[in-house]
């Protein structure tokens, strides 16, 4: 039986990824960009996705960080369901071709910071995003996004899936 060609030409994508070193370029994305697009599964339009841009940091393992306020519709839409993506893309080559920028979408849950992690949460997001200081102080919380799952895209025909074990800190 012949195999499907979407299945051979995903196959071959998943190779060249591999090939390409995706895992070790999509941390390295994570690491260059500051800014990403979370989706959240909306409460007000039930089973409609919910997209907002936010900044994040990385945590020890690379797992993002976010900041969010405790106002906004992500977060009410985390507060009832916590599964969310977030998507980082090369915002500088998206300028000359968004169709080959690198790009990745993670998924997983986003859950609250709490506890002793909140202290090295706080230094690293700061780290990051030093004008956020203020924000601490008002209805914003810290959050982490479990890396459940990735999807890279490295550029024309580079596309695969990466696991929590690809995508963090090797060692972590």
């Amino acid at each position: 039986m012949a195999e499907d060609p979407r299945e051979a030409a995903e196959k071959k994508a998943q190779a060249r990824v591999e090939e390409m070193g995706g895992a070790v370029a999509a941390r390295a994305l994570l690491a260059a960009e500051k800014v990403a697009v979370l989706s959240t599964l909306s409460q007000r339009r039930p089973g409609w996705p919910a997209a907002s841009l936010t900044p994040y940091a990385l945590d020890a393992r690379g797992e993002p960080i976010l900041l969010l306020s405790a106002l906004a519709q992500h977060t009410r839409n985390l507060e009832a369901d916590p599964r969310a993506c977030l998507f980082v893309y090369d915002a500088a080559a998206a300028v000359t071709d968004a169709r080959t920028a690198p790009r990745l979408t993670i998924y997983g849950a986003i859950a609250p910071i709490e506890g002793a992690a909140e202290v090295e949460a706080k230094s690293a997001y700061l780290a990051r995003h030093p004008d956020a200081r203020g924000l601490l102080g008002l209805d914003f919380k810290l959050y982490r996004l479990a890396v459940e799952d990735a999807q890279w895209v490295g550029g024309f025909a580079a596309a695969g899936w990466l696991t929590p074990a690809d995508l963090l800190a090797p060692g972590a």
